[in-house]
C-alpha cells in the first residue's frame, strides 16, 4: 500500500537514491550533495510517496499558495511507475497549493505523460541558465 506525506524533512540519501532510480536522476545534480540538499530544503511544498519505508516518489515544488506552483521535480521510482503514483503526487500538490496553478517544464521523455494526466501545454515557456547572461 502506498502512503503519501507532506514535508521536506527527509533523509537526503533516500531522496538522491530515488532520483537515481528513475530517469530524472540524469537531469539533476545528484552527485552534488550540498546542492541537492539546498534544492530539498528550499522547496516549500514537497509531497512524497512511500511503499513501507521505501521512498518511491516525490513532487518537489515552489509555491506562493495563491497564484503559481512551480512543480520542479516529479519523480517515481521505475519499479513503481504506471501505478498512478505520479498522478496522486500531482493531485496532492494541486490540493495543497491552494488556488495556485501548477506550472512545470517537462523532460522530453515525459512530454506525452502530462497531457494524459490532464495538463495543458503552454506554447511560450522560456529559461535562462545560471551560466547565461541577460542581454
Amino acid at each position: 500500500m502506498i502512503t503519501y506525506r507532506l514535508g521536506n524533512d527527509l533523509d537526503l540519501d533516500q531522496v538522491v537514491e530515488l532520483y537515481r532510480s528513475c530517469s530524472l536522476g540524469a537531469r539533476r545534480p545528484v552527485d552534488e550533495r550540498e546542492r541537492m540538499g539546498r534544492m530539498l530544503r528550499n522547496a516549500n511544498l514537497v509531497v512524497t510517496a512511500w511503499d513501507g519505508d521505501l521512498l518511491v516518489g516525490i513532487a518537489r515544488s515552489l509555491t506562493d499558495f495563491a497564484y503559481a506552483t512551480y512543480l520542479s521535480d516529479l519523480a517515481v521510482r521505475e519499479t513503481h511507475q504506471r501505478l498512478g503514483i505520479g498522478k496522486e503526487l500531482m493531485r496532492i500538490t494541486q490540493r495543497e497549493g491552494g488556488q495556485a496553478r501548477i506550472v512545470l517544464l517537462s523532460a522530453p521523455a515525459a512530454a506525452t505523460y502530462y497531457p494524459q494526466a490532464g495538463l495543458t501545454q503552454h506554447p511560450s515557456a522560456w529559461t535562462l541558465g545560471p551560466e547565461d547572461a541577460i542581454r
